[in-house]
């Protein structure tokens, strides 16, 4: 190979970092609970806040299926294993993969369809945290909150053994609630979650009223107990 051809393919992959970088999204994840959470993200990991701590994460331009969410009531041993109350992934302070339900999540999509951001808050998996997640640039102002006391208000249905709030597919995986066969609609757990928090999914199919967008390279926050 010629050292032109070489020069020419580390240029190219040295432009392409620099795109990535450049588009890269800032979420400012910060814990404004009374209480320590484990903050946890895909991609990104997860990280123990205490109250008023916050973890400063760049996410990488394109991330598609990425979230967000606060873990509750975890035990951690040195090499980062243990077991969390809520929002719990295999165990691991490091998540790998999505956490188990009940958790309020923050979901995003970056730089799709005509290079915009696509981000809701669902309640789809359920309840742990109140939450806010909001766009802190680019002229982006429209932000999403879900701050109203579910866990107090929770159908006793839906209600775990240590009193937060679990989405009734979890309960009672059928259908009617998992939206499983793709023709599911409201049901009257869900308008209790919608009636809460109007700007929240409340089950999987609720996206006219649910998903927000903001133009590619918009940095983001996340708070929870806001």
């Amino acid at each position: 190979m010629s050292l032109f051809k070489k020069l020419s393919i580390s240029f190219y992959f040295f432009v392409t970092l620099c795109i990535v970088f450049a588009h890269a999204a800032r979420f400012d994840i910060t814990n404004n609970c009374p209480y320590v959470v484990w903050a946890a993200a895909v991609p990104g990991g997860g990280r123990q806040l205490n109250p008023q701590e916050s973890w400063p994460l760049d996410v990488n331009a394109g991330t598609t299926g990425g979230r967000v969410w606060a873990r509750t009531g975890c035990n951690f041993d040195g090499s980062g294993h243990g077991s969390c109350q809520t929002g719990d992934c295999g165990g691991l302070l490091q998540c790998q993969a999505y956490g188990t339900p009940p958790n309020t999540l923050a979901e995003f999509g970056l730089n799709q369809y005509q290079n915009l951001d696509f981000i809701d808050i669902s309640l789809v998996d359920g309840f742990n945290v109140p939450m806010d997640f909001s766009p802190t640039s680019n002229g982006c102002t429209r932000g999403i909150r879900c701050t109203a006391d579910i866990n107090g208000q929770c159908p006793a249905e839906l209600k775990t053994s240590s009193g937060y709030c679990n989405n009734p597919c979890t309960v009672f995986k059928t259908d009617e609630y998992c939206c499983n066969s793709g023709s599911c609609g409201p049901t009257t757990f869900s308008k209790f979650f919608k009636n809460l928090c109007p700007d929240a999914y409340s089950y999987p199919k609720d996206d006219a009223t649910s998903t927000f967008t903001c133009n590619g390279g918009t940095n983001y926050k996340v708070v929870f107990c806001p």
